[in-house]
């Protein structure tokens, strides 16, 4: 009796066989690889989410200022036929009105463009002289400009603006009153007459990390 309760005993206290163990860590190292590949997986679908939603959100900052900048177009009545509005591919430069508290109201120049891949922003500074606005278009257009530029949004691989007229967004809008400027690169199209000036801006920007061309409408102020 002794003997086989021992016998029982040794039984009992036998561990895992070596195939067993082989077994186990076959199955751990499955569950493992399995594990790391859906944590990788999760990683890069946050890390892409994230992209996306910061290129919106500095798209979304950028528009807003786009928007307030058409809404406080200068009227074209106080340019004298001076052109307050150019457009291109890459580019759109206008003139705006800029009101402080107790003074008068100023125009400046602003200018977006799309620079290696930077959406920027650069702003002329106010001034009232028309003389002085002349100069200011001048170098605006000209690439002169030496105000500092903001950039508004990276990874902007191109821009396109259409403009509201005769009930349809057109592109590359003829001149109305004033020739065509060209530089030696590409047209820009420039727009004097109030009677026929367009009415609302629409700019198309394709942007790094987001699938479809963002898109954004503006009435244009000053009209």
């Amino acid at each position: 009796m002794r003997r086989i309760g021992r016998r029982q005993r040794r039984q009992r206290q036998r561990g895992f066989t070596l195939v067993e163990l082989l077994v186990a860590i076959s199955i751990l190292a499955i569950v493992a690889v399995l594990g790391y590949r859906g944590l990788d997986s999760i990683v890069r679908a946050r890390e892409a989410l994230t992209a996306q939603l910061e290129s919106a959100r500095g798209m979304q900052l950028a528009f807003a200022q786009m928007q307030s900048d058409c809404e406080h177009l200068a009227p074209p009545s106080l340019l004298q036929g001076r052109p307050y509005l150019l457009s291109a591919p890459d580019r759109l430069t206008l003139v705006r009105s800029v009101h402080n508290e107790n003074d008068a109201a100023r125009m400046q120049v602003v200018t977006y463009r799309v620079v290696e891949r930077m959406l920027t922003r650069r702003e002329s500074n106010g001034t009232r002289d028309l003389v002085q606005l002349d100069v200011m278009w001048q170098a605006a257009i000209s690439n002169a400009d030496t105000s500092p530029a903001v950039t508004l949004q990276s990874g902007v691989s191109a821009m396109q603006i259409m403009s509201w007229e005769n009930n349809g967004w057109r592109q590359n809008t003829q001149p109305v009153a004033q020739p065509v400027s060209v530089t030696q690169q590409q047209s820009l199209v420039q727009v004097p007459a109030p009677s026929l000036a367009p009415t609302g801006l629409q700019v198309q920007l394709q942007v790094d990390n987001v699938a479809a061309v963002m898109t954004k409408s503006f009435l244009l102020g000053g009209m």
